[in-house]
């Protein structure tokens, strides 16, 4: 009956937690848990996957990293971030980037074929970003793990029992280490919005992200219909973009020039 009632009262909690844009959201895994989970995946990843050695690739990818996340602790000074982002360019061609909880983002340099320019590859790194702040692997842990990632919480559960795969899928790693999942359409839709922001506060034209999301159009052919499919469809996500590009752009205006070209 205690347990319970704990378990009640965690819930009743949780839902008063709101995302950066003010979404009500569910997320019960502690903050340090989470840390833990993205350091030691992404440990994983740098053991399997091997790192890209072009000196002047990984300085680009590093200065517009460097600027989205400085942005994004600007942009949204009351969400809590890591100190020190890990950033680390994987010699892997499937055109990918993630963030995940602890401050680790990763980038395949197959990436940079698809996002040309800096303010492009600042829109994708901004788009990860933007699932970190918005906590959105510890909801997607909670919504697959229910009970037992409240069990978590109240430390009934160890992080052994909930399962490698369901972490790895809630952190938006597939089992193959390095593929990126996309996260639900909400979830999408929301850092594509938070990733706008962040790219325009950094000194980025936001209007390089519908220019990216063509090239990713061209790259991906053919998607399923959109309903069968929780990435939200090219012009689909395309269309809200524009409709904030405005918005971003007066953000921008008053921006410092980003040092990245």
């Amino acid at each position: 009956m205690r347990l319970a009632l704990l378990l009640l009262a965690l819930l009743a909690l949780a839902g008063c937690e709101k995302t950066p844009t003010g979404r009500s959201q569910l997320a019960l895994v502690p903050d340090t848990l989470m840390a833990k989970l993205g350091a030691d995946t992404f440990g994983q990843l740098r053991e399997r996957q091997p790192v890209a050695g072009d000196a002047s690739l990984n300085r680009r990818v590093q200065c517009v990293a460097g600027a989205v996340v400085a942005a994004a602790r600007r942009h949204y000074p009351g969400e809590a971030m890591p100190e020190a982002w890990e950033v680390v360019v994987f010699d892997d061609p499937s055109p990918n980037a993630f963030a995940l909880p602890g401050g680790k983002i990763g980038v395949n340099a197959g990436l940079l074929e698809v996002a040309q320019t800096p303010a492009q590859l600042a829109a994708v790194i901004g788009h990860e970003v933007g699932h970190v702040l918005a906590d959105h692997g510890n909801e997607r842990l909670t919504q697959q793990l229910g009970i037992k990632a409240v069990l978590l919480v109240v430390g009934l559960f160890s992080e052994g029992e909930v399962g490698q795969e369901s972490l790895l899928q809630a952190l938006g790693i597939g089992a193959r280490l390095g593929i990126a999942l996309p996260f639900s359409r909400t979830h999408e839709e929301e850092a594509d919005l938070m990733g706008l922001e962040i790219m325009a506060e950094a000194g980025f034209d936001p209007r390089e992200s519908v220019t990216l999301w063509r090239n990713m159009a061209n790259v991906g052919g053919g998607q399923p219909p959109e309903f069968l499919s929780t990435h939200p469809a090219h012009e689909s996500r395309i269309e809200a973009l524009q409709g904030h590009l405005e918005a971003a752009r007066r953000l921008g205006r008053d921006a410092a020039p980003t040092p990245c070209g």
